[in-house]
């Protein structure tokens, strides 16, 4: 498991959602889909339509992976914050159920409201 207290998934920006398809569509539940996927230097995220999938390449040659499930049905709460003049990140925080809080930055490119939607979709239902 990826450890979230120490580390965040920084300058995630938005790619092709086959970027990281081949690797996580083997672990997908019947009827799950990507949404949304976004990577950084090396690590990623992908918002499918049952959790967020984050995805930390470690080593130097990058064959080792971490993979943490992250299901919209934990969430307790989240937190958007928007790029500004200064700050160009746009900031995501989400408090899940037993883990505590992940953040996740993108970069000012980044639709922030589309993903807030996103979230809202799964976690008010």
């Amino acid at each position: 498991m990826i450890d979230f207290k120490n580390a965040s998934f920084m300058k995630l920006k938005a790619v092709d959602n086959n970027s990281f398809a081949q690797q996580i569509t083997p672990m997908f539940v019947e009827g799950e889909q990507i949404i949304c996927t976004f990577q950084g230097m090396r690590d990623g995220v992908v918002f499918t339509t049952h959790r967020i999938i984050s995805i930390n390449v470690q080593g130097m040659t990058g064959k080792k992976k971490d993979y943490s499930s992250l299901p919209y049905s934990k969430i307790q709460a989240f937190s958007v914050e928007t790029a500004g003049v200064l700050d160009l990140d746009s900031e995501l925080e989400l408090w899940f159920s037993g883990l505590g809080k992940v953040k996740l930055e993108f970069t000012s490119a980044t639709n922030i409201a589309d993903i807030c939607r996103i979230i809202s979709g799964f976690v008010l239902r």
